[in-house]
């Protein structure tokens, strides 16, 4: 059984790839203020991104599966909280008060090579390195839709 995931940084986090380690004590203050913030902002800006990118090529499916339901994204390593969900065919923000269908928790390395296509879902999920918690039917259907939208759908890919 995985342990609860905590909206907020533990005191332990790692650093950033190429972070030095002498910028530990204020990377951890950092990423501290940024997990007490509201996830409001950065979930705007996320919602925004996946309407423009990742939407267009959603199947319906996916969609069906996502509507009205709070997908919560936690970057680990800079603090930082998405909380979005499918409303009326658009990406938007849901809130910090919305309970999240599924919890998905990792750094951001982890989430930039599996957004590269340079790392498979299911090797960082049993490595540790990714975490899910909550419906894991739905976290099955994103992951199956990424695989199948590959990292194409990227802006820069193109």
């Amino acid at each position: 059984m995985t342990p609860a995931l905590s909206p907020h940084p533990t005191p332990d986090l790692p650093l950033p790839p190429g972070m030095p380690a002498w910028m530990a004590p204020l990377h951890r203050r950092v990423a501290a203020t940024v997990g007490r913030l509201p996830s409001h902002p950065p979930s705007w800006l996320a919602a925004q991104a996946l309407n423009r990118w990742l939407l267009p090529q959603l199947p319906g499916d996916a969609r069906a599966a996502l509507r009205d339901r709070v997908v919560a994204l936690r970057v680990r390593d800079l603090g930082l909280r998405l909380h979005l969900r499918l409303d009326g065919g658009r990406f938007v923000p849901a809130g910090d008060q919305a309970e999240p269908a599924l919890w998905i928790e990792a750094s951001s390395a982890a989430y930039a090579a599996l957004a590269r296509g340079e790392e498979d879902p299911d090797r960082l999920f049993f490595d540790r390195r990714l975490v899910m918690e909550g419906d894991t039917e739905l976290g099955l259907v994103l992951k199956n839709t990424l695989d199948a939208i590959g990292p194409a759908w990227l802006p820069w890919r193109r």
